[in-house]
């Protein structure tokens, strides 16, 4: 069959050991520390809630290099927002938590850059708020470090400065619903593939940008990640 145009590249995220890790989907986890879930108006331990951000909105940064995005269009309250990211190798639906490390490639550093405004005007309408959070170049990664070499990450600091100064601060065992628990809920809506990307959730402390900031990310045995706003 004769194709209009040519597919578009597969988005490819660099690996620690030199490989590199073909994006399928990017998975986001609202509100999952408890910090974070009071500061954005919630409370308590809330069933766990996801949106979805396209693959080509990864912005793979290599170690020790400096990312660049753009600042986007129609926002004048641009957040960061640092995250563990999971990187699925084998999927599966219905998978249990006790099996849900057997699933993890590795894990990185991952900014969840939001239109704050936007999404904020979307929910007052009850209207879906993908403007907000699943814009182009959303989504810097950091290189993915194999399980194999970290071992399942249950805790580690997890920081983020702007120009040096410290916004985000907490531990990953603050998760609200651990990265196990998140595989296996998220298996159960949909058949995790490999490929797949589970941005965690983010600590307290997310706040606005402007175009010459520099965000500085890191969590514990992961490295860390250095975007620009252009």
């Amino acid at each position: 069959m004769d194709v209009i145009f040519p597919p578009a590249a597969p988005v490819i995220v660099p690996t620690s050991d030199g490989r590199g890790f073909p994006v399928h989907r990017i998975y986001c986890v609202g509100r999952n520390y408890v910090d974070h879930a009071i500061e954005m108006g919630a409370t308590g331990r809330e069933p766990p809630f996801f949106f979805m951000k396209p693959a080509d909105a990864v912005v793979p940064v290599a170690a020790g290099s400096v990312g660049h995005i753009p600042y986007p269009t129609q926002t004048r309250n641009l957040h960061h927002e640092a995250e563990l990211v999971v990187a699925i190798r084998t999927g599966g639906a219905n998978i249990p938590v006790e099996q849900a490390a057997r699933h993890i490639f590795g894990y990185a550093c991952g900014l969840d850059m939001t239109r704050r405004d936007l999404q904020n005007e979307m929910k007052k309408q009850g209207r879906p708020w993908d403007i907000g959070k699943s814009y182009d170049q959303s989504a810097p990664i950091g290189p993915i470090h194999p399980i194999s070499a970290t071992g399942e990450l249950l805790k580690g600091a997890i920081s983020l400065s702007v120009n040096g100064q410290v916004r985000q601060q907490a531990d990953v065992s603050q998760l609200i619903w651990s990265v196990a628990e998140t595989i296996s809920v998220l298996s159960q809506a949909w058949v995790l593939q490999p490929g797949d990307l589970i941005y965690t959730g983010t600590p307290a402390g997310v706040g606005a940008v402007l175009s010459g900031d520099r965000m500085d990310m890191q969590i514990d045995g992961l490295g860390g990640l250095s975007v620009v706003v252009d």
